[in-house]
């Protein structure tokens, strides 16, 4: 199986972490999203929705969507488990994988992609006016989760989980909007500091 992505973007990295976190070793494929590589005629056939990244399987058959292959993964190689055991436990990590993924990563990434000159080609039209409405969101959702993590280690509860991935990238990928982290969110700064030095966080 060959995994296409670009190593500069944020969602290949959560797969990469995913898989790091799992011990899990992939051949990988690189498409440079700037060049739109990802719009050539072989991509589009691979993955008419034109996103990285994928998964091509050994049959031909392609798995699309940064969630749905973590999942795939999750399923081939059960331990360590990242999407939860039980009903409510999966249910807490599907809850806060959603709530983080819907609201602090896609808020972050509408805001690059709407507010940053070289997106433009990418993003059209671009709408600076919705870049500052999600610039606007971003220190509200980053308190709420800083009082979440008062209360718990983890995003989701007492332990790891893809949940943390999610935010770890997004959290990240913040520093190129020029948005960080401050003294107002000494939890979530507490838990940033620990997941970034998982062995698996740098992929």
């Amino acid at each position: 199986m060959i995994l296409y992505e670009d190593s500069r973007a944020p969602n290949p990295r959560r797969v990469r972490i995913f898989l790091a976190e799992k011990s899990i070793e992939v051949d990988r494929k690189e498409v440079e999203i700037m060049s739109k590589a990802h719009f050539s005629d072989d991509m589009m056939e691979l993955n008419p929705f034109a996103g990285v990244p994928f998964l091509v399987l050994d049959d031909g058959q392609v798995i699309c969507e940064t969630i749905a292959i973590c999942r795939y993964f999750e399923e081939l190689n059960p331990e360590p488990n990242l999407f939860g055991k039980g009903a409510l436990e999966i249910a807490m990590i599907e809850m806060w994988q959603r709530r983080i993924e819907l609201g602090l990563f896609y808020t972050v990434a509408q805001a690059f992609r709407h507010s940053n000159p070289y997106m433009a080609e990418l993003e059209v039209p671009q709408v600076p006016d919705w870049a500052n409405a999600n610039f606007e969101r971003i220190d509200g959702i980053l308190a709420k989760l800083d009082t979440v993590l008062s209360r718990q280690e983890y995003i989701a509860g007492d332990r790891y989980s893809v949940a943390d991935i999610t935010a770890l990238v997004a959290i990240d990928f913040m520093r190129i909007i020029k948005k960080k982290l401050t003294d107002q969110h000494p939890n979530l700064s507490r838990w940033h500091k620990q997941v970034a030095a998982r062995p698996g966080s740098v992929s």
